[in-house]
């Protein structure tokens, strides 16, 4: 699942991994928690959290998903333009997996997904 509120960074993460993976997109994090708990919903394996979005932010978000039962297996990797290592340690300490700067590079970013989801099946 990609959330960004961001469609240029909805499209290029998506085209990055759409040949591999199915990608599920929100472009909020509400909406990213609605689509996570709506009953009989499939959930997705890794999340691609932006930080910064308007209501709910990436942090309070990946806060959410690490609360409750249902959703805090879901691997989180944030995507966000904050570069400074106290986000970076942050976000990793809320949870998240893996913590990739915009701009970022497909190529980079595929390479990561697809260690954390061959990580995944192995445990």
């Amino acid at each position: 699942m990609v959330v960004d509120d961001e469609p240029t960074n909805i499209q290029a993460l998506g085209n990055a991994l759409k040949d591999d993976y199915r990608v599920q997109v929100a472009n909020s994090g509400d909406g990213a928690l609605a689509m996570l708990q709506a009953p009989n919903r499939p959930k997705p394996d890794l999340i691609l959290l932006d930080i910064q979005m308007p209501g709910l932010d990436g942090y309070e978000v990946c806060r959410r998903l690490k609360a409750d039962p249902q959703t805090r297996g879901i691997d989180v990797i944030f995507v966000s333009a904050r570069d400074a290592a106290s986000d970076e340690e942050y976000g990793l300490s809320l949870g998240a997996v893996d913590y990739i700067t915009k701009p970022f590079s497909p190529a980079i970013v595929r390479a990561r997904v697809d260690t954390h989801m061959r990580l995944r099946h192995k445990t």
